[in-house]
């Protein structure tokens, strides 16, 4: 069961970039938005379940949902400079690799020479897999005056930091999954309002956005409960699996263009990156 809750998480999130494409605006916009969204589902969540709230969990909820604002800012940002179906793959490698050193070294998630086997073969069918799919036949430039490549790099690195302090403050902090949506929202919707602040955002694609908070709200209460099923390092994984809707969906539905080689390399990368999410999978069973 633990394994079939990660994946909604995939589904959901691995849509959000097509969504908020289509939706347009900003990345303040998008982000402003979707924290408004995110913050209409926690409400409607805490309505109905009613979790008890203390100080920590308060605590904890505002500062995860900073971290998280940082991520998905800067990932909305590198989007811009790149493109959803080269961006997201990236971003998805550089979180794996982030959050399952934290699930292994900080939660000692894997305990056995079998965990640590299967883990590492995992790994290494979702890192290829997701280098395969930004395999590019334009010849890239070593100019140190490409300022918009060290943009994105730079997006990417904080976003990365960002995504991985999010999971790792939660898991850490051992809080009730549904209770600490609420105090989480406001932390992502006060992140957001600080990171837009000389920014007009005050706009049709701000609200058009709210419809993406709403998905990543689904995607969040999921991985939350995933992580206390399976633990941070499998369901994050599982959760990445997104990257196949994604990558594909930037190609088919934004109209961002690969070559023939570059498609086949894309279609390569998501069947490994299956793969890794099928072994991570047997890993837990």
């Amino acid at each position: 069961m633990g394994i079939l809750i990660a994946l909604v998480p995939a589904i959901a999130w691995g849509s959000i970039g097509l969504v908020s494409g289509k939706l347009g605006g900003t990345a303040h916009h998008q982000t402003l938005g979707m924290t408004i969204g995110a913050l209409v589902f926690a409400m409607g969540v805490y309505l109905v379940y009613q979790p008890a709230l203390d100080a920590k969990l308060i605590i904890v909820g505002l500062i995860s949902g900073f971290f998280w604002t940082l991520g998905q800012n800067k990932q909305f940002q590198s989007m811009k400079l790149a493109g959803v179906s080269s961006t997201l793959p990236v971003s998805t490698g550089l979180q794996l690799i982030a959050n399952t050193l934290a699930g292994v070294l900080l939660f000692r998630e894997w305990t056995s020479a079998r965990d640590i086997i299967l883990g590492i073969v995992a790994l290494a069918f979702l890192i290829i897999g997701v280098r395969f799919t930004t395999v590019s036949d334009t010849k890239e430039t070593d100019d140190p005056a490409d300022s918009s490549k060290k943009a994105w790099l730079q997006a990417l690195a904080l976003s990365t930091l960002g995504y991985a302090l999010y999971t790792i403050t939660i898991n850490a902090s051992g809080v009730n999954a549904l209770a600490v949506i609420l105090p989480q929202s406001v932390g992502m919707l006060v992140g957001a309002l600080l990171f837009s602040w000389k920014q007009n955002v005050r706009s049709k694609y701000t609200l058009r956005n709210i419809l993406t908070g709403l998905i990543w709200g689904i995607g969040n209460i999921f991985m939350l409960l995933a992580m206390k099923e399976i633990g941070l390092a499998v369901s994050f994984s599982l959760s990445q699996m997104g990257i196949i809707i994604s990558t594909l969906g930037g190609i088919w539905f934004l109209g961002e263009t690969k070559t023939k080689r570059e498609f086949k390399f894309v279609i390569l990368g998501c069947l490994l990156v299956i793969v890794g999410g099928i072994v991570l999978g047997y890993l837990k069973a």
